[in-house]
């Protein structure tokens, strides 16, 4: 019963922010048939705005999921219900960020929608992009994608920065580019339990945003300020993990 009326929340979210996204965003949408109509998919994008997320959603040709912080979903009063209604209809997946096992908890949920057949987006890099520049992927994206035995299907976001400022705040009019690419097969390079695989694989999926987008490439991680002294010290400890 959950899963029916989440569906139905999602269709009627749809319904209701296409027309009005299609006026704010004026959307220019390439290669909508790369994504599978059926079946688990990894859509995999650069990261340049908030509502990123919320623009592949609703220009995809099928519902898709994402991650949000759980602290959309737990508002008090109207402003929390709207708020959590909002999020749910458009595919929201809670993520509890901050804690130690925040990273592979956030995985294992995208795990979980890819193993229900349903399409789930990630953002290699990370966090966004505050220069406009595209930064290393993270090998998430390969472990996801090889672990669930599901396509990739790269997307290339152009124009929510000019959207959308700063990456957040008040929405613009502003014209926006969604390129969807053509889906990669992850198997290829190997299984999910191959450090080298899986790098070699996200290096793969980075190059084919980097084609469709047109950024120039950092090469190296986009680090967000740590949110905690635990994450400062786990950076020093671990750099390894990205």
């Amino acid at each position: 019963m959950r899963g029916c009326e989440g569906g139905g929340m999602r269709f009627l979210s749809r319904l209701l922010l296409s027309p009005l996204a299609r006026l704010v965003f004026r959307p220019r949408v390439i290669g909508r048939r790369n994504v599978p109509r059926r079946g688990g998919v990894l859509l995999a994008s650069n990261h340049l705005a908030f509502i990123d997320s919320i623009v592949i959603t609703l220009v995809a040709r099928r519902s898709v999921s994402f991650m949000a912080k759980s602290s959309y979903f737990t508002g008090r009063g109207a402003k929390g219900r709207l708020q959590r209604g909002f999020f749910r209809g458009v595919g929201a997946v809670p993520v509890e960020r901050g804690a130690g096992s925040a990273a592979q908890d956030a995985l294992d949920a995208g795990l979980r929608v890819l193993e229900a057949g349903e399409a789930f987006s990630i953002y290699p890099e990370g966090t966004r992009s505050r220069d406009g520049r595209l930064y290393r992927g993270r090998t998430g994206v390969a472990w996801l994608a090889l672990t669930a035995g599901v396509p990739v299907v790269p997307v290339a976001l152009v124009g929510t920065d000019d959207m959308q400022p700063g990456g957040k705040g008040p929405i613009r009019f502003a014209r926006v580019t969604v390129r969807f690419g053509e889906p990669l097969d992850l198997s290829v390079y190997g299984p999910a339990s191959s450090g080298r695989a899986r790098r070699e694989a996200t290096d793969a999926v980075m190059a084919a945003i980097q084609r469709m987008s047109g950024q120039e490439v950092a090469g190296v991680y986009n680090e967000p300020p740590p949110a905690t002294v635990r994450e400062r010290v786990g950076r020093i400890l671990h750099p390894e993990r990205r």
